[in-house]
């Protein structure tokens, strides 16, 4: 009776406690960056609906808020996070293809659990990735036509022909980033990934829900301290 208790025991002690996703510090710079995004999205397009307001201060300010974001975000996973985690590798690519075959009415084997990220969210970030540096990079080249407190306007920096390469870079890589966005609001909405959106606020998931969606061989995740 006593081996059977232990393990009752065992098996509860898994799947209890939590496991910590977020630190704290990645969870500040997804607000940070989701609220500048949104001012941005905002200053950009409420002008063009007939919304009159004195847009142009914001919309710079976000911007380089949103560069900030991003830079402390590169610095940070390239020296101090696992970057294999958001790499799309095998595993990602056979899970993709044995879900698409399902989803045809096909035969095919039921995927293998991901370690953190599953190869569409790893696939969204890369596409969220390229049209940010894109916005990012082209905004920066625009500051040069307005005045700000730290510089003065000079128009003159590229030629006609070049200007009209910027804007078309900024203005289509805001149309995709309003669809990025819509996509990311979908996700987070959906019952059953609450468990993941609910991390990003608190910061960690349960153990059971580690398990339930996670390979910890992909993903080592450490206890919730």
């Amino acid at each position: 009776m006593s081996s059977v208790a232990n393990k009752t025991s065992d098996a509860a002690n898994s799947n209890s406690g939590r496991v910590e996703r977020h630190k704290l510090a990645d969870r500040l710079y997804h607000w940070i960056m989701a609220l500048a995004v949104v001012s941005l999205m905002t200053t950009a397009f409420l002008p063009i609906l007939g919304i009159k307001f004195e847009w142009v201060t914001i919309h710079w300010i976000s911007g380089i808020i949103l560069a900030l974001c991003v830079a402390f975000h590169m610095i940070r996973a390239l020296g101090w996070q696992d970057k294999w985690l958001m790499i799309i590798d095998a595993r990602d690519l056979s899970n993709g293809v044995r879900i698409l075959k399902r989803s045809l009415g096909q035969a095919s084997p039921a995927p293998v659990k991901p370690g953190k990220y599953n190869g569409l969210q790893k696939l969204y970030h890369l596409g969220v990735a390229f049209f940010i540096l894109a916005l990012i990079g082209s905004g920066i080249l625009m500051l040069m036509k307005i005045d700000t407190p730290f510089w003065k306007r000079n128009p003159y920096f590229l030629d006609d022909g070049d200007w009209g390469l910027v804007y078309t870079v900024h203005g289509f890589g805001a149309m995709f980033m309003v669809s990025m966005v819509m996509i990311h609001v979908y996700f987070a909405i959906r019952p059953d990934e609450w468990h993941l959106t609910r991390s990003m606020f608190r910061g960690w998931m349960t153990r059971k829900e580690y398990q339930d969606h996670h390979e910890a061989s992909r993903w080592q995740a450490s206890d919730q301290k």
